[in-house]
């Protein structure tokens, strides 16, 4: 399913490809939760019949084993974590136009090659 013209710079194409089922049941799962008109909605996409979504909807399905972590209280109670932010130390020239006496001096700098 490709489109083709020529332009000044040669022949150009267009590739267009036809929406998956994968796709259509994205787009239903974006739609609604219930998975019943979910089947619906994409099969009504695909214009495919609701047995065969189905049978890719459990196929694409994630894996119902979900790991569990489980620890143990500890006897001290909740621990408390306190993070102090400071502020940082900038330094802020003053010019003219904020009621400085001017533009702070220009640091001179010198660069000296190295010695190998």
């Amino acid at each position: 399913m490709s489109e083709t013209w020529m332009t000044k710079y040669g022949p150009r194409k267009v590739r267009r490809d036809p929406p998956t089922l994968a796709e259509a049941i994205a787009a239903a799962q974006g739609l609604t939760d219930d998975p019943a008109g979910q089947i619906e909605i994409a099969a009504e996409l695909m214009g495919a019949s609701p047995a065969d979504v189905k049978a890719e909807m459990l196929r694409l399905a994630p894996d119902r084993r979900v790991t569990r972590l489980v620890s143990a209280p500890s006897r001290e109670g909740a621990r408390t974590v306190v993070v102090e932010r400071k502020a940082s130390r900038r330094v802020i020239a003053k010019t003219a136009a904020a009621g400085g006496e001017g533009e702070a001096p220009a640091r001179k700098i010198t660069l000296s090659p190295r010695a190998r």
